[in-house]
């Protein structure tokens, strides 16, 4: 078995975490903390782990943690980069799940997040976890920065096509929206049920944490920048994430979607979906995948719409983590993750 800690338990990528690690097969809890809930066991503050998780929130200790094989960070920004050199220099591997080591660029980090990195030595050392894209990377990595969800989205919908010489030149156009639960547990105004109910509003238009991470992750596959326009927004349901990608490329619509599932045919969690399809947020929801369609605008030469729907939770975030574990530790990638969607 493979003792994995997590630190920051109580959020809902905590908790997401949580549920796939107490059904893994290969992994054993061995830490969960929590400064806020410490001393309280875990199946009370969430009831449906009773008889799955036997442990109880402690506060965060590098030298307990360091005696774990591995390490999940799911904490706010600036948390990890604090812990992550003790416990590198214990043995342990680390993923975070936060945007501590996203960025190769120290001072963009700083621009974006506000803060000094605390540990800029790690960037280039940590390996970008989206594992349909850089798994010989995440294979051998001791560090794991695992994507944001809005790059994961965007970064799976385009991978085949910046990979490809189809790809023309002019911006990517790409119109994101997520579930609430992508703006965390912690109350805000915003996001309460009276004030994102029965309403949809973009955000961050001028400028997103995430457009550098995006512009990162398309220049590094394709090998120079890809010039993009990234405009989330949010929408009135818990979970679920659909990227609508408008993109000038040279081919048909069939000739696109042949180059998209020859590319990720042996992908365990990607899919491209029939011809005329429409993928929903609901077909991949409480799962680790993503579901792609390809279209083209009908009198529009050389431009197609890529849609690719995630669950913002799960492959944009906890699930992602744990196949990202499992490719670390040799595993099969899929194990703890067989998971069918809930519907409806």
């Amino acid at each position: 078995m493979i003792d994995v800690g997590i630190v920051g338990g109580t959020g809902y990528t905590g908790m997401e975490l949580l549920r796939l690690v107490s059904r893994h097969p290969q992994l054993r809890l061995a830490e969960i903390t929590s400064r806020g809930e410490s001393g309280t066991r875990v199946d009370e503050l969430f009831p449906a782990l009773e008889g799955e998780v036997d442990l109880a929130f402690t506060e965060p200790d590098v030298g307990r943690l360091s005696r774990c094989d591995a390490v999940f960070f799911a904490t706010p920004n600036g948390i990890a980069m604090g812990m992550a050199p003790a416990l590198l220099e214990a043995g342990c591997r680390v993923i975070d799940l936060g945007a501590d080591f996203r960025l190769r660029d120290p001072a963009l980090w700083q621009e974006w997040y506000g803060m000094e990195h605390a540990c800029p030595g790690l960037l280039e050392e940590a390996a970008y976890g989206l594992p349909e894209a850089h798994r010989e990377a995440v294979l051998s990595a001791r560090l794991v920065a695992n994507p944001g969800c809005y790059p994961t989205a965007v970064g799976l919908g385009l991978l085949p096509l910046v990979t490809s010489d189809r790809l023309k030149s002019g911006p990517v156009i790409a119109d994101c929206k997520t579930g609430v639960s992508g703006a965390g547990r912690a109350a805000k105004v915003a996001t309460l049920f009276c004030e994102a109910d029965e309403s949809l509003k973009a955000y961050g238009a001028s400028g997103h944490r995430h457009l550098p991470e995006i512009e990162q992750t398309l220049r590094t596959l394709r090998g120079e920048p890809v010039e993009t326009v990234f405009v989330p927004h949010l929408v009135p349901m818990i979970r679920g994430m659909q990227a609508t990608l408008h993109v000038a490329a040279r081919g048909s619509a069939e000739e696109i979607r042949a180059l998209y599932q020859e590319r990720y045919a042996a992908e365990p969690f990607v899919e491209v979906v029939p011809a005329g399809a429409h993928p929903e947020t609901r077909w991949v929801r409480g799962t680790n995948g993503c579901r792609i369609g390809v279209h083209q605008p009908p009198g529009v030469a050389d431009q197609v719409v890529v849609l690719a729907v995630i669950d913002n939770l799960t492959k944009g975030a906890a699930g992602q983590a744990v196949q990202n574990l499992n490719v670390m530790f040799g595993l099969e990638e899929g194990a703890g993750l067989r998971e069918v969607a809930t519907l409806p």
